[in-house]
């Protein structure tokens, strides 16, 4: 800990080893990670994908966070369980793979980040990942998947394939999505999507074990670089600065160890921060970094004040509802059953084969639709006057976010909704102590879970911290649904989910005389909007608590990633999100990075040092 290094990257997740592993390809750029769990990349809790749930019951893999109680949804509070371990979220996340639209991150251009459009961020798309086509048997098992792209192939490091658990479940899926003239056309890859389609995972191909961060960009090889430090079970308390030219100028950081040791490591050129959608913007905030009310109020010195720290958070919230199946489609539930289970987890043991190898969900890019299937523009117009004309008054930035997400949802070729359709139990409770609890089924009977995920919300929530101390949680507050449009959108997707499951052939796997959970239907809006309430949580997407807009566009960081204020201190993470991406947001993620990547590599070009842009 007595080195100095070039940059200091604090979190070694999904976005900060990337930032690493490209910088060190320079041999003479020092490059020192800072995480604060272990590396647990080969545990089979998250190692294998069919254990994913699983990991979200260890607080050895996860930061367990809970919301403040949610009025909107009858005062539950909600879990957001981020990775604690080096390669972070990507080691603990679902695994899907899925991407985000032009029109969606033209937004960001439009938001008044320059550069920053679907073009300028498309290449590093390619380059975080290499995608292996569906084997013609998964083909034949999902009707064909001619919309798959082989030149979307990409060359990079993390590795994405389609897994071999597809069953009847989505092969009715599809069929069914046809039947509702929602066949999909173009390869979600490309930029444009509408339509029920096959996601690829983020697992090796043949291997059948998870590509992630850690696997992908610390490889051995790299691990053996002597220029490229980790230090692992470290915990950064705060952001060591001083003021030059009027700047707030990064020098290093304090870290404190597992034994409670405390030091001051220096940073010669930059401190990347890439802890997370949470931790970065506690860490802004302990560093003096943030809205001056709350910084005071807690005895923290103001350097930079700027209120839009820990605000602005936006999430994926999703409604899920779970159907009883007939006896000649038995579902994943079935390995409740303990020797099921040991038999499973024997065969992937020796083989990398069976249940466990997959996750076999399927997906569906939607525009607003209801009851009645996909909603007609007259009603979609209908529908945002309803609700935008009215209610609480906006300031200009405001409106023109709000202008802009309206755009998105209101679009007919442009997905409002993302459904997912689970081969399992989706149990919600109302205050679950893990999110393994959505997992564990209370029915005596196999059944199997549609979710509808609202990709552009209006709600908008904060993260702040409370205490000066690093080992205080920081108080999360969603607000989800407290903007009254998201919540009808939900209901909305509520009474679309019963079109799907009374449509053949997705129907025939229902069985109509067990009870489903919830036991009410969606027919009735208002009794969807009270599914709703009861049967959301968040999707772990959340972003946009240090977003990236001019400062006074209600900004954190510029164009560069780098803080407002200061001259080198940069956010590499999902909370540089200005306007949350539709579907999971792990790609994003990833090309972000990548990008950043160059960005640095661009910066120390420019002050003398050779760093090589890929």
């Amino acid at each position: 800990m007595s080195e100095s290094f070039d940059y200091i990257v604090v979190g070694g997740g999904t976005s900060g080893l990337v930032v690493a592993a490209r910088l060190t390809e320079d041999a003479n750029v020092r490059v020192l990670v800072i995480e604060a769990g272990a590396d647990k990349r080969h545990d089979p809790a998250l190692e294998t994908p069919g254990l994913v749930a699983g990991a979200y019951a260890d607080d050895r893999f996860i930061w367990p966070f809970q919301s403040t109680p949610q009025p909107e949804l009858n005062g539950r509070h909600l879990r957001q369980d981020t990775g604690k371990v080096l390669g972070g979220s990507s080691l603990t996340n679902f695994m899907m793979a899925m991407f985000p639209s032009r029109t969606n991150l033209d937004t960001w251009a439009k938001l008044g980040n320059k550069g920053w459009s679907y073009d300028d961020l498309a290449p590093y798309f390619q380059k975080f990942a290499t995608s292996h086509p569906p084997s013609q048997a998964i083909r034949e098992t999902l009707g064909g998947l001619s919309y798959y792209q082989e030149d979307l192939k990409g060359n990079g490091p993390i590795q994405l394939s389609f897994d071999d658990q597809y069953t009847v479940m989505n092969e009715k899926w599809f069929k069914t999505f046809a039947e509702l003239g929602l066949e999909m056309k173009t390869d979600p890859r490309s930029g444009r999507a509408i339509g029920a389609f096959q996601n690829s995972s983020t697992i090796e191909s043949g291997k059948n074990t998870r590509s992630s961060a850690v696997t992908a960009y610390y490889t051995e090889e790299i691990a053996r670089r002597p220029n490229l430090k980790v230090l692992m079970e470290t915990t950064v308390q705060k952001i060591a600065t001083e003021t030059r030219d009027g700047l707030v100028t990064a020098t290093g950081v304090e870290v404190k160890d597992k034994e409670g040791k405390v030091t001051t490591i220096t940073a010669n050129k930059e401190v990347v921060l890439a802890a997370g959608t949470i931790r970065t913007p506690q860490l802004l905030e302990l560093s003096g970094i943030g809205d001056r009310d709350i910084l005071e109020g807690l005895g923290i010195d103001v350097l930079i004040d700027n209120p839009n720290v820990g605000e602005h958070m936006q999430d994926h919230l999703m409604t899920s509802q779970q159907f009883p199946v007939k006896k000649e489609y038995p579902s994943a539930d079935g390995l409740r059953d303990p020797e099921k289970f040991k038999s499973a987890f024997e065969q992937y043991a020796s083989t990398k084969q069976g249940p466990l190898a997959g996750m076999g969900t399927s997906v569906a890019y939607v525009p607003l639709a209801d009851r009645n299937g996909v909603m007609t523009q007259a009603d979609r117009k209908a529908l945002f006057d309803k609700y935008l004309s009215s209610g609480p008054a906006l300031n200009p930035v405001q409106k023109r976010e709000f202008k802009l997400v309206r755009e998105l949802l209101e679009a007919e070729q442009e997905p409002a909704i993302q459904y997912l359709c689970f081969p399992g139990s989706l149990t919600v409770t109302p205050h679950p102590d893990t999110l393994t609890d959505m997992f564990t089924s209370h029915a005596p009977y196999d059944c199997i879970g549609i979710m509808a995920l609202l990709n552009h919300p209006f709600s908008r929530g904060s993260v702040h911290i409370s205490s000066k101390d690093v080992s205080v949680p920081p108080t999360w507050d969603p607000n989800y649904c407290t903007h009254p449009l998201d919540l009808e959108i939900l209901a909305r997707t509520v009474g679309f989910v019963e079109k799907i499951v009374n449509t053949a052939p997705y129907k025939d796997l229902i069985d109509p005389e067990l009870k489903r959970l919830p036991d009410a239907t969606g027919d009735d809006l208002e009794v969807a909007k009270e599914i709703v309430r009861g049967r959301t949580v968040s999707c772990f997407h959340i972003a946009g608590t240090c977003r990236m807009l001019p400062r006074e566009l209600g900004g954190v960081i510029n164009e560069r990633l780098v803080v407002h204020g200061t001259s080198n201190i940069r956010v590499v993470d999902a909370s540089m999100i200005p306007l949350e991406p539709l579907g999971n947001i792990q790609t994003t993620v990833y090309a972000v990075a990548e990008r950043a990547a160059d960005f640095i590599k661009e910066s120390g070009k420019a002050e003398g040092i050779t760093l090589p842009i890929r």
